[in-house]
């Protein structure tokens, strides 16, 4: 399991937070109010679009895997529908209007220390738009699953392996 961000005061009083067991696992504990933090998963969408034979793919523009290769993707903001973000983030990232059209499958694997605990990933299809590199991708680029560059992330080759 991940280590999660070290918490050393309450967020609702300031006081110095005790670790303790509690909810079956230690966690850190306010003992003066009782509150209790729980660490949230990090949550990441990525969207599989395959068009005439091809997959496409963005060139990763900063680390981990800088110059590497994967499915669109990025993290769901607090409050947005993933299936949203998804799409944001294809958009984002190639200038590509997409539809989600189904839920592909979750990968649940922390894959480094800024990553997500669960990537979701849709099917899309592409409504308008000009495939345009944007945002943190230095390129996009559609490939055939026999001539794909090198991949950033074991959770792409899952998808592209199984899907």
């Amino acid at each position: 399991m991940a280590k999660s961000v070290e918490v050393k005061y309450c967020l609702r009083c300031g006081n110095a937070i005790e670790h303790r067991a509690s909810y079956g696992q230690v966690r850190p504990v306010c003992p003066s109010c009782g509150w209790i933090h729980f660490a949230d998963p990090k949550v990441a969408v990525g969207v599989l679009v395959e068009q005439d034979g091809e997959i496409l793919l963005v060139q990763r523009s900063f680390d981990p895997h800088r110059g590497k290769w994967s499915l669109p993707a990025g993290f769901v903001n607090a409050g947005e529908d993933p299936a949203e973000a998804a799409r944001r983030e294809c958009l984002e990232e190639t200038s590509l209007n997409v539809r989600v059209t189904r839920i592909l499958n979750i990968y649940a694997e922390k894959e480094h220390a800024g990553g997500a605990d669960f990537i979701i990933v849709y099917a899309a299809e592409i409504i308008n738009g000009n495939l345009a590199a944007a945002d943190d991708a230095a390129d996009a680029a559609w490939f055939s699953r026999d001539a794909l560059p090198e991949l950033a992330f074991a959770a792409t080759r899952y998808f592209l392996d199984k899907f």
